[in-house]
Formats: C-alpha cells, structure tokens, sequence
C-alpha cells in the first residue's frame, strides 16, 4: 500500500521560514518525479514545486521562485519543501504527490498517481 505523509506544517510570521517534509512507503521513491501543490479556501490546488527522478532543474511555481526549494533524499524516501520568507498569500493545505511521468512538472496535477492527505501551512501578517 503507497503512503504519502505530510509534516511540518503550522503556524509563523510573515518573513519567517518552514520545512515540509513527505514520508513516503509502498513505492521506490527514486523511480518517481515528486511533487508539491497547494490549495487555499475557494481556489484550485496550484503547483508550487516539482523534482524529476533526475533531480535536474526543479520547475517553479512564479510566486514562490528565489524563496521555495524542493529536494529529496531517495534513501530515506522522503522529500522536503524548504520555504523561506513566507508571505501570507502562500497560507494554504500544501500536499506532496508523486507521480511516475517523466515529464512531471507544476501544471501535472491533474492524474496525479500519488497524493498525502495534507498539512496547512498559515502565515500571519
């Protein structure tokens, strides 16, 4: 059975830093393209983050370049979102996926093979 669990997030101050991490079990980590997508109230889940296996060039939601990094430790079986000088417009249920397309980026959420369930991440002004 593949399980994807969120953790790390919570509440911090506008200009304040977090990391999110995904355990991961059921799947070989390092044969999937991983992920990170958010959602606030009233919006579509947006992608913010992406890895391919080859862990060349992350792709980039625009709102968060230069502050979000996206990694992974395949051995561990986990990936992490390092998020700096958060804004409270990134407020939102931030969830990892993991997907098998080579291709995978931030506008692949749609058929998603993977998803966690979830961890909110809010920042206060």
């Amino acid at each position: 059975q593949v399980r994807l669990m969120e953790s790390g997030g919570g509440l911090v101050q506008s200009g304040g830093s977090l990391r999110l991490s995904c355990t991961t079990s059921g799947l070989p980590l390092d044969n999937y393209a991983i992920g990170w997508f958010r959602q606030a109230p009233g919006k579509d889940r947006e992608g913010v983050a992406c890895m391919a296996t080859s862990e060349i060039r992350p792709t980039y939601g625009d709102s968060v370049k230069g502050r979000f990094a996206i990694s992974r430790d395949n051995a561990k079986n986990i990936m992490y979102l390092q998020m700096d000088r958060l804004k409270p417009e990134d407020t939102a249920v931030y969830y990892c996926a993991a997907d098998l397309r080579p291709a995978y980026t931030i506008v692949s959420r749609d058929n998603t093979d993977y998803w966690g369930q979830g961890t909110q991440v809010t920042v206060s002004s």
